[in-house]
């Protein structure tokens, strides 16, 4: 079954479809490879198309509202906070004085200014120059962060006991979460799961170079106590 929604309402849709509870759940934070390789979705600057990212099209500003409507302060703050971006004030400055002249409207005009306001040294790194910049565009547009704990919580509300929950994250923000919710789930006496990942599981180098966006993908995992140790 395929339900069109937000994991962190799963514990809704899953009552809908008379599921009690379930044996496993994994979640996947990362944007999808059809998502990044299709123009159209805005997702990616390696081919030029509307600066939209948002997963759920039928709903919500896009990144061009974003870009195009923020004050350069709460630019910059985004920028930083989401892409851990060391020029983001910079980025955010220039992005302003561009959408003067005209809207940013195509995810290559926003690679384009984004260029324009790094040092080149920056410009011709090994991470591209705007990577960081659209990654938090991408997470202010899905407001991303925010559901990630709440989800976590619901599926181990559904579990079984023994049932696995695994996460796999993307990037360090991502996997703080996952960590953190973890880690609050398994301590005291009310602990609902042990974690069974001390440390995140990490693609090999043949998965690297078999599939190179898995380079980043961190997995932890952890396991639904038994009833009668849940108070």
């Amino acid at each position: 079954m395929l339900v069109h929604a937000n994991h962190r309402d799963m514990k809704l849709h899953l009552q809908h479809a008379g599921v009690s509870c379930v044996d496993g759940a994994l979640f996947d934070f990362g944007v999808s490879s059809p998502q990044l390789d299709d123009p159209a979705r805005g997702f990616s600057f390696q081919q030029d198309g509307p600066l939209d990212m948002r997963m759920d099209t039928s709903a919500g500003s896009t990144a061009a509202d974003v870009v195009n409507s923020r004050p350069e302060s709460e630019l910059a703050d985004l920028i930083y906070q989401y892409g851990e971006e060391r020029y983001a004030r910079r980025i955010a400055r220039t992005i302003v004085r561009a959408r003067e002249r005209r809207p940013i409207a195509t995810t290559g005009e926003l690679a384009s200014v984004i260029a324009a306001a790094v040092p080149s040294v920056y410009r011709h790194g090994r991470l591209h120059c705007a990577t960081r910049t659209f990654q938090a565009l991408r997470i202010a547009v899905n407001a991303e962060l925010d559901s990630i704990e709440p989800a976590l919580r619901a599926a181990v509300d559904v579990l079984s006991p023994g049932g696995r929950l695994c996460a796999i994250s993307f990037h360090s923000l991502e996997d703080r979460i996952v960590k953190r919710t973890f880690r609050s789930l398994a301590q005291g006496a009310g602990a609902t799961v042990a974690v069974l990942t001390k440390k995140p599981v990490v693609p090999t180098d043949d998965e690297c170079r078999a599939n190179p966006r898995a380079r980043s993908a961190k997995l932890r995992v952890a396991e639904r106590l038994a009833e009668e140790r849940v108070p």
